[in-house]
């Protein structure tokens, strides 16, 4: 299966389980991906919609159209990197809503919410720590000493080195996997979203012990000033992704709107906005 196969059943993914027409007698029927109140969002999007399939009409919550959006480009995501393991083989892990401290770099926030439980007397002193909640979580397993000498002697016998590094399996009794990637998944971005985005991908950043993961966001939105909130400025997330950003130049260049075209070739040629085709080798690097 190719990568154009895996983008088109996606695709097809959303069309059938998330994307839908919203009725609406003050303003029109317009697909949920897009800002009711915004007219040139409305039109971009029943472009997009058009280019992807027939509509359909129901009422999907905000928070279902999250976690449903999560999961289908979770499955996405693993299908597609699945096809890169020879360009960044490892023993890889996708979670949905898994708490950060059930890996390598942040386990010491679990450590921390079992003492405040022990301790609950200082909780009210200490404050509970925030913990950012990503939506797709990538963990790498760590690996065996025989792993790690599989192809020739690297860990020599009687000489233990590497004694602290947490991809070895041996230094630690319960070995946890390690944070690859944290992806954030708003089906679209509603107010001040991309801001506690934002803070959540700064706290992955500061409270991390080890490497930092890869930090991306995956987005549906259609109103391109909302996609530059959580694109635009560098330092928190590595790159935005748009679950269909072909389908989204031709429908700028179908409603000829200069101003959002303007702004898409701000965001593409500024690197900050790709498709979600370019996600899967942007995780190889």
């Amino acid at each position: 299966m190719t990568l154009d196969d895996l983008r088109k059943e996606y695709h097809d993914a959303i069309c059938r389980d998330l994307l839908r027409m919203n009725k609406n007698q003050q303003k029109g029927d317009y697909p949920n991906n897009a800002d009711g109140d915004s007219r040139i969002s409305v039109s971009i999007a029943k472009e997009i919609y058009a280019q992807l399939g027939p509509p359909q009409y129901a009422t999907i919550s905000v928070q279902n159209s999250d976690d449903l959006f999560a999961i289908l480009t979770k499955d996405f995501i693993e299908k597609c990197f699945n096809l890169l393991n020879h360009l960044r083989p490892g023993n890889w892990r996708y979670y949905l809503k898994t708490e950060i401290s059930q890996f390598e770099q942040y386990k010491d926030f679990a450590e921390m919410d079992s003492f405040l439980k022990e301790h609950k007397e200082l909780a009210t002193t200490i404050g509970q720590a925030y913990i950012p909640k990503p939506d797709i979580l990538i963990g790498r397993e760590p690996l065996t000493d025989n792993e790690i000498n599989k192809y020739r002697e690297i860990l020599s016998t009687g000489i233990n080195r590497g004694k602290r590094t947490p991809l070895r399996q041996a230094n630690n009794p319960s070995p946890k996997p390690i944070l690859f990637a944290a992806i954030f998944c708003p089906w679209t971005l509603g107010l001040n979203q991309a801001q506690r985005i934002k803070f959540d991908a700064i706290s992955l950043i500061n409270k991390r012990k080890g490497k930092a993961p890869q930090i991306a966001g995956v987005t549906a939105e259609t109103n391109l000033l909302k996609i530059a909130s959580l694109a635009f400025e560098t330092g928190e997330l590595d790159c935005v992704y748009h679950f269909a950003l072909n389908e989204l130049k031709n429908a700028i260049t179908t409603i000829n709107d200069e101003s959002q075209l303007d702004m898409y070739k701000t965001l593409v040629e500024g690197r900050r906005l790709r498709d979600i085709s370019d996600l899967p080798f942007d995780l190889a690097v």
